[in-house]
C-alpha cells in the first residue's frame, strides 16, 4: 500500500461544513480567504430570516390597512344611501361624521341640525364654534378627534330622535366606534348619553362621573350639549369640569391632551 495519504474531496468537506485546509501565510492568515467561515456563517441566515419576517409583517400591515379603509368606504356609502327610517324623506344630506379615523377621543352628539343638514358635517354654526373652543381648552382640535351623532339625518324641527330612529341608525354608529376604537367618548347632551349608556338618568346627574358604554366598556364622560350651553351659559363651568375629568381619563389611558390650569374663555 502506498504511503501517500488520501485527501478528502471538496464535496466531503462541504458536507461536514468545512473548507479545504491551506498553509497560513507569513502574516498568519489563512490563504484560503476564510472559506470555511463564509460557508458556516450564521449571521447571513439570521439576516435573511429577519428580512423575510419584515416583509411578511409589512404585507400583513398593508392588508389590514386596506381592509380598514374598505370598511370605512362601505359604511360611509351605506349611510349616504340609507332609507331605514322616515328621515331620509326630509334630509338634504346625511351627516356621517368628521375627524381622525384613528382618534383616541370620539365626541357623540344627538342629531344634525339645520346647518349640519345643509353642509353634511356635524357641529357647525354657533354650537360648532363653541365645541371647537371646548376642544381647544384641552389642547385638541376637531382634526384630532372624531365627531359623530346618534342620528345621521336631521329630524324635522330639530326634534329629539325617536326610539325607532335611534335604533335604525345605531348599527352605523357602532361600526364607526368599532373601526375607530377610541380610548374614550365624550357624550354631548342627554340624548347621546342616554343612548350610549342605556339609561334615562338626567344629564345633570350623569355628568361629572366616568361611565362605561353598554357592551364595550369604553369610558364615557357625559356633559352638556354645546347648544344647551349657548342657551344656558351658566352651565359652562360644569362643562369645563367635565373636560378636566376627560383629560384625567385620557392621560390614565396613555393619551396626552393638554390639561388647562385655569378656565378658558369658552368655559367662563
Amino acid at each position: 500500500m502506498s504511503g501517500s495519504k488520501t485527501r478528502p474531496s471538496d464535496a466531503h468537506l462541504k458536507e461536514l461544513g468545512l473548507g479545504r485546509w491551506r498553509h497560513r501565510d507569513s502574516n498568519g492568515t489563512d490563504g484560503a480567504g476564510n472559506e470555511a467561515e463564509e460557508m458556516n456563517d450564521p449571521t447571513a441566515e439570521v439576516a435573511g430570516n429577519v428580512e423575510e419576517e419584515k416583509s411578511k409583517t409589512t404585507t400583513l400591515t398593508l392588508d389590514a390597512e386596506g381592509r380598514h379603509l374598505r370598511q370605512w368606504r362601505i359604511v360611509r356609502k351605506e349611510v349616504s344611501e340609507c332609507v331605514l327610517c322616515d328621515l331620509h324623506r326630509t334630509r338634504k344630506n346625511t351627516v356621517f361624521g368628521v375627524g381622525a379615523e384613528n382618534a383616541d377621543l370620539m365626541l357623540i352628539g344627538e342629531a344634525p341640525g339645520a346647518d349640519e343638514d345643509a353642509q353634511g358635517e356635524p357641529f357647525v354654526g354657533r354650537a360648532g364654534k363653541l365645541l371647537d373652543s371646548m376642544l381647544a381648552a384641552i389642547g385638541l382640535s376637531r382634526e384630532q378627534v372624531f365627531i359623530a351623532n346618534i342620528l345621521k339625518c336631521r329630524p324635522p324641527n330639530n326634534e329629539n330622535p325617536t326610539l325607532e330612529q335611534a335604533e335604525k341608525c345605531r348599527p352605523y354608529l357602532d361600526r364607526q366606534i368599532d373601526l375607530i376604537r377610541p380610548r374614550a367618548i365624550l357624550a354631548l347632551g342627554a340624548v347621546a348619553a342616554h343612548n350610549l349608556l342605556d339609561v334615562e338618568t338626567p344629564i345633570g346627574r350623569l355628568r361629572g362621573t366616568v361611565h362605561e358604554m353598554s357592551g364595550s366598556g369604553i369610558p364615557v364622560i357625559p356633559t352638556y350639549h354645546p347648544a344647551y350651553l349657548l342657551r344656558r351659559p351658566q352651565g359652562k363651568a360644569q362643562a369645563f369640569e367635565d373636560l378636566l375629568l376627560l383629560c384625567d381619563v385620557l392621560q390614565d389611558l396613555g393619551s396626552q391632551p393638554v390639561a388647562p390650569t385655569e378656565k378658558s374663555e369658552s368655559s367662563a
